[in-house]
């Protein structure tokens, strides 16, 4: 996953998400992602985890759904893309489970996020959101 340079390889983190990876986010959209993540983390309206984020989609909160492409087996978050679409949450899969860990200031992996929106980043989230919004849905 990472080449000499300590950077890590797109393409090899996008070919190994699966085919229900979709929508895919873009490496300039993950970046995107992962900032307002940081900046959510650091405002406290950040929701980590499968639990969390079912429970607080359950409790009816909004936000921005972040889910990871690489995670094994997939039926762990096969039904979130449909709750998501129910509830009319953006929603999109970005190629790793360990970089949308890290990018909330965790050494743990994760495999979904509820970003909320907040005063703070409320120009990088609206961004996000709409960039999210544009993506082709899967059929």
């Amino acid at each position: 996953m990472v080449d000499n340079g300590g950077k890590v390889d797109w393409d090899e983190l996008v070919n190994r998400c699966q085919i229900i990876a979709n929508p895919l986010a873009s490496r300039k959209l993950t970046k995107k992602i992962y900032k307002v993540i940081k900046k959510a983390q650091k405002a406290k309206h950040l929701r980590k985890g499968i639990k969390d984020v079912q429970k607080c989609l359950r409790k009816g909160e909004k936000g921005l759904i972040i889910l990871a492409g690489d995670t094994h087996p997939i039926d762990v978050i096969a039904h979130l893309p449909i709750v998501c679409e129910e509830f009319q949450l953006p929603y999109c899969y970005v190629p790793s489970k360990e970089a949308l860990g890290e990018a909330s200031g965790s050494k743990r992996q994760t495999c979904a996020m509820l970003i909320k929106q907040h005063g703070d980043y409320k120009e990088l989230y609206q961004e996000c959101v709409d960039a999210v919004s544009s993506l082709p849905l899967p059929l």
